[in-house]
């Protein structure tokens, strides 16, 4: 008995670890509607939070459970059986949901826990069934197909009925209170109020109380019968006060609206998705205790786990506080939380996905679809429903600190009121959907409606959405298929196994904090370049010119690496070269958006300042461009295994290095620390390398005619010479347009 109780303190820590990494990719759930509209300081929206998670950890004793019966009939194992399936799960869901996290993608942990019992209840139940010489036909005893059936197509459903219920109630809010909606919330805010507050005290407490470990029966039932009563009342006292509030002071009711949201979407989290976090850890524990009451433990059969049992509620506040204080220190939880509300902001900018093939199709389609249902939509009809939709009259309000919400507190409002709604009436039911599946599809429904998926925007977001969506089946999929193995592992190789598993976790996690941190670095650096908060054009002109320095400073040292690893044929910093293409392109992009924003700022009789810095639009991207031509051109040669350099080249190719950076970095210091500098030093380091471009370039027609330079090598030379050009000569173009912004005293 001394292996399975070190068994238990394993699950008992893989719960503690499965807690943090659960909560850093759930937390979106009910963080992005308050954070994107930023309805509040964080620390208001994170306390807020964390007092319904402690609220709502309590009424999820029910929930517990699934993992106990819902995915296989336990009376069919013994206690050594069930830890070889937990452990296996524990591990599993660790893994999986700390990869995800590192990624910043929104996953789900029913998703997760529910194929990760399935595979290693598989996996068990497969040895069990051929050292018994049964048929394998038999595992359909083994396994709960009905009730696995029912939570799975209770999880694909959700989607779909997320996502067409935030669409639905996006566009009638949205047609009745219009994006101005300030105006018309005075006159119905009563009703808006009302019907919000009983949705979620409907939900909440009395669909919610069903799974309470603290409420007594008779309280409970007393709640069911009075149903109706108490929305009722709750309907006519938060539209009194909500009206009151509206007539006769300047609170906005939507933020209470959206905090209460918040409260009560955060609660449905707690109390729905505690069980992925720790009810395999207490369906083992229990599966010890009765074990350990029997006279023979270890051929004790399992039937006991069949009956329900009341969580303790202790336990249940401890998982809250770690819940709780993830919520607080986590890193990954604001990458998740940050990918969720991108693809669902009312505003353009960077996107974080590109273009597919399959998202442009669905653009297309959908595209049709409307043109030819405005033909069956008579016109008066459709110039309203345009009027009352019009996205352009949307004026963000910004922060104290500057910062502008992704979307208004009007859709905030409708996505936590409708997704707290679907998931608290799962709970009751004690399916555990997914809350990432209800509130994400609910987000983006909200933004299909809202018109934040527009032309310009529309394939990429909907490429985020498929990916997300991908990442939910690649999730099943890894989840059955790595706790199938290492359910097997572990009770073929019992304590060697679990070892080796363990060492195994370590590893993986200490590498994705790492890999994180640096993800981390990198988006900290692009954030910084934002102009949202500048509201002046001579400080935007700096700004820009600043974040143009840094630019230039970074493709140098990439520029200097990727010539270094080429000359020596290094491919593995060629590849640290190329990793970093994608960063610097991202730079030149924002820089780029930043000085259309920094050009609303200019007047109109501002006309000569306009287009010289208008300009600088062209030289930025020719450099950007270049510059990862240059590097994909180098490491697509030396990946495919071409010829290298000849001396003579190395050495010419050298020489243009040193010259190209001299030229970058005297220029870049210039523009961040914005003083004259030698105009015809850094006119003379371009003519040199134009010159030099001409003589290499002569100098390569001689070995071309004679034969000592193969094909391939030849168009990787030339393309290097004709980037560096490239690059020097629009370099000296955004050092001309410094030299008379700096003289017209605008900067």
């Amino acid at each position: 008995m001394e292996l399975y109780l070190f068994a238990l303190i394993i699950l008992a820590s893989c719960a503690f670890f499965d807690l943090i990494v659960g909560v850093s990719n759930d937390a979106v759930n009910f963080l992005n509607s308050s954070i994107g509209s930023r309805v509040a300081p964080r620390y208001i929206i994170m306390i807020i939070a964390s007092l319904c998670i402690f609220a709502g950890v309590t009424f999820s004793s029910g929930m517990m459970e699934v993992a106990r019966k819902g995915i296989f009939h336990p009376g069919f194992f013994l206690m050594p059986e069930l830890i070889s399936i937990f452990l296996a799960v524990m591990i599993t869901d660790v893994i999986l949901l700390d990869l995800f996290n590192t990624f910043g993608f929104p996953t789900s942990t029913t998703v997760s826990i529910v194929f990760e019992l399935l595979g290693s209840a598989v996996a068990i139940s497969l040895i069990k069934i051929q050292m018994s010489g049964d048929s394998y036909s038999m595992l359909v005893n083994y396994i709960n197909t009905s009730k696995a059936l029912t939570i799975i197509m209770g999880i694909l459903l959700s989607v779909g009925i997320a996502f067409l219920f935030g669409v639905i109630a996006q566009f009638v809010t949205r047609l009745l209170f219009t994006f101005d909606y300030m105006k018309r919330l005075k006159r119905y805010s009563g009703i808006w109020g009302g019907i919000a507050l009983a949705i979620i005290t409907y939900f909440i407490l009395i669909k919610g109380a069903k799974g309470t470990s603290f409420l007594p029966y008779e309280s409970i039932i007393w709640i069911k019968t009075n149903a109706w009563t108490i929305v009722f009342v709750n309907f006519l006292f938060f539209g009194l006060i909500f009206q009151f509030l509206t007539l006769y002071t300047r609170i906005n009711i939507l933020k209470p609206i959206v905090l209460i949201g918040t409260f009560a979407l955060a609660m449905s989290f707690a109390s729905n998705d505690l069980v992925n976090f720790i009810g395999v850890p207490l369906a083992g524990l229990s599966a010890y205790n009765i074990a350990s009451a029997a006279a023979n433990p270890l051929t004790v059969t399992m039937d006991a786990l069949q009956e329900s049992v009341q969580s303790n509620t202790l336990l249940l506040l401890l998982a809250g506080f770690v819940m709780v204080a993830t919520l607080w220190i986590s890193r990954k939880a604001r990458t998740v939380t940050r990918t969720e509300v991108s693809l669902g902001r009312q505003n353009e900018g960077i996107e974080r996905f590109g273009s597919s093939a399959l998202s442009r199709i669905l653009v297309r389609i959908a595209y049709f679809f409307f043109v030819i249902t405005q033909r069956f939509i008579p016109v008066k009809i459709r110039t309203t429903i345009s009027e009352r939709l019009d996205s352009t009259i949307y004026k963000p309000t910004f922060t104290l600190e500057g910062k502008q919400p992704s979307f208004d507190l009007l859709r905030a409002s409708v996505n936590l009121i409708v997704a707290s709604a679907i998931i608290s009436f799962a709970t009751s039911l004690q399916l555990p959907l997914s809350t990432t599946y209800v509130t994400f599809m609910v987000a983006m429904g909200t933004s299909l409606s809202d018109q934040a998926w527009g032309r310009e925007s529309a394939v990429y977001r909907i490429t985020g959405v498929l990916t997300v969506i991908g990442g939910w089946f690649f999730t099943a999929f890894a989840a059955f298929t790595i706790s199938l193995i290492f359910a097997f592992l572990i009770s073929l190789f019992k304590l060697i196994a679990i070892i080796f598993l363990l060492i195994f976790v370590s590893v993986i996690i200490l590498y994705t904090n790492r890999y994180h941190k640096k993800r981390e670095e990198e988006t900290s650096t692009i954030e910084a370049l934002s102009l949202k908060s500048i509201n002046s054009a001579d400080t935007a002109v700096k700004t820009s010119f600043e974040q143009t320095g840094q630019f230039l400073m970074s493709l140098s040292n990439n520029l200097n690496l990727n010539f270094e690893a080429a000359i020596a044929e290094d491919l593995e910093r060629l590849k640290e070269s190329k990793s970093k293409t994608g960063q610097i392109h991202n730079w030149a992009n924002i820089i780029i958006e930043n000085i259309f924003e920094t050009l609303c700022f200019f007047k109109k009789n501002d006309l000569d300042d306009t287009r010289r810095y208008s300009s600088t639009i062209s030289s930025l991207q020719a450099i950007a461009e270049s510059h990862s031509d240059i590097v994909i051109r180098t490491s697509e040669h030396f990946d495919n295994y071409h010829a290298g350099f000849l001396d003579d080249q190395k050495e010419e190719l050298r020489r243009i290095k040193i010259l190209l950076n001299r030229l970058l970095w005297n220029t870049s210091i210039m523009l961040l620390r914005r003083k004259k500098v030698d105009y015809r030093y850094i006119e003379g380091q371009c003519l040199k390398i134009n010159n030099l471009v001409k003589e290499y370039e002569k100098n390569q027609i001689k070995r071309i005619q004679r034969r000592e330079s193969k094909t391939r090598l030849n168009v990787l030379f030339y393309g290097l010479l004709g980037n560096c050009l490239k690059i020097s000569e629009h370099t000296k173009e955004l050092l001309d347009i410094f030299k008379e912004s700096f003289d017209s005293c605008k900067l």
